[in-house]
């Protein structure tokens, strides 16, 4: 299904921000922390969002097999 590979591609993007604001924060802890803090939580909403789509597209699948079966 192409919204569980846009889903899947999403999720791994919002892990790799998440990861690379980390990374700078760990680096310069003080240098722009607002803006590093910012992009975590847009980061963690993208892979909350990303996730529900994954259940929804897998529930999707999941109804219409039992349709035809």
């Amino acid at each position: 299904m192409i919204a569980s590979a846009i889903a899947a591609g999403g999720l791994a993007s919002a892990t790799a921000r998440f990861e690379q604001s980390a990374l700078r924060t760990s680096n310069a802890p003080l240098d722009n922390l607002e803006a590093e803090m910012v992009e975590r939580i847009e980061a963690k909403a993208s892979v909350s969002a990303n996730l529900a789509v994954l259940r929804t597209a897998d529930d999707m699948a999941g109804a219409l097999l039992d349709i035809l079966a």
